[in-house]
């Protein structure tokens, strides 16, 4: 089976917790190396948040978990990238 490298995931979470001790939350699950969080849009009870991870072997079902146990719901995987390397992120024809 092929390896997820990297899921890019439109999520829906509390203001509570803050959006560094989530990051380091969701970055603590076995296989991320890294995470990167950017805040879409706030209410007065929730925040739109686009989550970005990237590792070698990424278990989707546990970072989901993790998020849900943080209050989270993800709304979308807007991004998969699986194989032996990452492609880098280009334009395609369409988006010119």
């Amino acid at each position: 089976m092929t390896t997820v490298r990297r899921l890019v995931l439109d999520v829906l979470k509390p203001h509570d917790p803050p959006l560094v001790d989530f990051s380091e939350r969701v970055a603590e699950v076995d296989g991320v190396a890294g995470v990167s969080v950017s805040l879409i849009e706030l209410d007065r009870e929730v925040q739109n948040i686009e989550v970005t991870l990237e590792g070698d072997d990424l278990d989707v079902t546990a970072i989901e978990e993790t998020i849900e146990q943080l209050g989270g719901t993800v709304h979308s995987i807007d991004q998969v990238a699986c194989g032996e390397r990452l492609v880098a992120d280009r334009r395609s024809a369409h988006e010119r």
